[in-house]
């Protein structure tokens, strides 16, 4: 789809509610393009992404309303606060640092506000975009290796997968739930009796006094945890091998845009250099013919972590932003609101 078509698109019915809602109506700071179609990477069937930023209104600031975001799930739209913006722009959010470096044909709107908010980008940006986006790609890296591994790998090794993916949210009860302290819940795997599975993952759990409604939690969240391996006995392989390389795309795409912020303090959304790359990565240049991933992606993940924990010692960027300068801005921003 062409920008124009797209522009045309936002000014329908269907995106009224941009005209309608009383926190955007009269408040829109500036529209933009989110996912692929921003990054360039847009394929025939990509969906659009549309991303914003709005002003919060003195209710907002200096009364009872408390507004942080608007989504609408049915076109894909999402439009945060100014406020809310901020606070996750100060992590280096990938999701939101990439609002502020789009190619200007892709402000669809722009008010001054929002046009002093782009032109103070490297407020924002310091050494925490090494830890955000790192974190991010890592999610990324994981879930295409669990994938893999959950779908190549012999029986009994997928059940050691599940048995330290059941771990990984057993370590996770103590912080979300402060009575697990009352017991503990104990994992092995061993010989299985059922006749699909040569050995499986059995639980030892012993609670005391435990709240039934949490143990109920608990349970539902073990049992997502094995649902989700069994969901790929079953999966359509061509839809899933697509998934997985568009996994595979935006990991990389995740270090390339780092490396710009920690090597040359710019966001640059749009990846016009790495396009090509990018979009072979998401055809599947690195897959093997029974799905599998050839040993250059993992060579080339690990050369770009490398990478990254380099820049992110000799990185000209501050270790934090510049808290003082960026309170000054966002003063000067919501002052008018307020004095209005």
């Amino acid at each position: 789809m062409t920008i124009e078509k797209i522009k045309d698109m936002i000014e329908g019915e269907q995106y009224g509610f941009l005209r309608t809602n009383p926190h955007l109506k009269g408040q829109l700071m500036f529209l933009t393009l989110g996912g692929s179609y921003a990054y360039g990477t847009n394929v025939e069937t990509s969906d659009v992404d549309i991303r914003g930023c709005a002003l919060n209104s003195s209710k907002d600031l200096i009364g009872l309303s408390n507004f942080e975001q608007v989504v609408d799930t049915r076109t894909d739209t999402t439009i945060y606060s100014f406020n809310k913006l901020i606070n996750l722009l100060l992590n280096c959010n990938p999701n939101t640092i990439e609002l502020l470096g789009c190619k200007p044909e892709h402000y669809f709107m722009i008010t001054e506000p929002g046009m002093q908010l782009i032109s103070n980008k490297r407020l924002f940006l310091s050494q925490r975009a090494a830890d955000s986006f790192g974190g991010y790609a890592t999610q990324q890296l994981r879930r295409l290796q669990n994938a893999l591994a959950r779908d190549r790998l012999p029986q009994a090794q997928v059940e050691e997968h599940i048995k330290g993916a059941l771990e990984r949210a057993i370590k996770s009860f103590g912080d979300r739930y402060a009575s697990f302290g009352n017991g503990g819940i104990e994992l092995l795997t061993a010989e299985s009796e059922r006749d699909n599975l040569d050995t499986e993952v059995f639980c030892n759990i012993h609670l005391d006094k435990y709240p039934a409604r949490e143990f109920q939690t608990l349970l539902n969240t073990l049992s997502s945890v094995v649902s989700n391996y069994e969901k790929l006995n079953h999966r359509n392989h061509k839809k899933d091998d697509n998934h997985l390389n568009k996994h595979a795309m935006h990991l990389i795409r995740l270090y390339l845009m780092c490396f710009d912020i920690l090597e040359n303090e710019e966001i640059r959304t749009y990846r016009d250099a790495d396009k090509d790359f990018l979009l072979s990565i998401r055809n599947g240049v690195f897959q093997n013919e029974d799905g599998s991933y050839r040993p250059e992606f993992f060579e080339l993940v690990s050369g770009f972590e490398k990478r990254l924990q380099y820049d992110k010692k000799n990185t000209s960027l501050p270790t934090t932003p510049n808290m003082k300068r960026v309170e000054d801005f966002v003063m000067t921003i919501n002052r008018r609101v307020v004095c209005d």
